[in-house]
């Protein structure tokens, strides 16, 4: 493992049978200038360097029969042993649809790791024996098949890339996206203002900036009632967020 510079924030290794995927990650967008500012450290470890056998296959047949496949124990076991050897205090994680589901606060949570292992299984999972030896946790990113771990990975990559001091400029813009105060993001416009008979509503050019911020917060609440209403079961709501709902649900009657 390459030196540490005193700027990493946070360390991924991924163990993955496919690891050229990571460098859409790792080449592009808010990670890929995080890991070249030295931020995030990202490393991956490939199983198959660790199989004993002849053909480096990483698979066989399940025990008791069953369709498809599983991950091999022992290239598994031992590409895991060996991040955890170089990443020392590592929180070692299995990308399941069996594990907790993902959410902005869970993000925060992973942030403060600073040290990951991910896991990305492929075919029909991996041995139980792996997950009972040597993961801590257990994360999906939803309710849905994926073909491999992979993907997740990226996924929870990016998630936290956002959230690291230093990756995105400002705190400002952070801070109005979806989900991060359990809120939908109010729908955004740039020029022109009038376009194929379309425009830009009026109070965005007004230039009174405390009509604009509560015609967002209300477009906001507006719009997470309507599409994502479980959202507002679990936030503390200010009171001003509180008299704007209560006139939404006046206007409904």
């Amino acid at each position: 493992m390459k030196k540490k510079d005193n700027q990493t924030l946070i360390s991924f290794y991924i163990i993955t049978i496919f690891p050229d995927m990571f460098h859409s990650v790792s080449n592009y967008g808010v990670t890929g200038k995080a890991i070249q500012k030295k931020i995030i450290d990202l490393n991956c470890l490939n199983p198959r360097d660790f199989a004993k056998n002849k053909y480096k296959s990483i698979d066989d047949r399940p025990y008791g029969g069953g369709p498809g496949m599983l991950m091999s124990v022992e290239p598994l076991y031992l590409s895991i042993k060996y991040a955890k050897s170089l990443l020392k205090n590592a929180t070692v994680i299995y990308l399941s649809p069996q594990g907790k589901k993902l959410n902005q606060n869970n993000i925060f949570k992973l942030i403060k790791k600073k040290k990951i292992i991910f896991i990305c299984g492929r075919y029909e999972g991996i041995d139980q024996r792996i997950i009972d030896s040597l993961v801590d946790e257990e994360w999906s990113i939803g309710d849905y098949i994926l073909t491999g771990g992979e993907l997740a990975a990226m996924v929870i990559i990016d998630s936290i890339a956002r959230f690291i001091p230093g990756v995105i400029h400002t705190k400002k813009s952070i801070e109005k996206e979806s989900f991060y105060n359990n809120l939908l993001d109010c729908p955004h416009y740039t020029r022109p203002k009038k376009i194929y008979d379309m425009i830009v509503p009026d109070v965005l050019l007004s230039g009174n900036h405390n009509k604009i911020r509560l015609w967002r917060l209300k477009k906001s609440l507006e719009e997470t009632l309507k599409k994502r209403p479980d959202l507002l079961e679990k936030k503390i709501l200010k009171k001003e967020e509180k008299i704007i709902l209560n006139e939404f649900k006046k206007n409904k009657k």
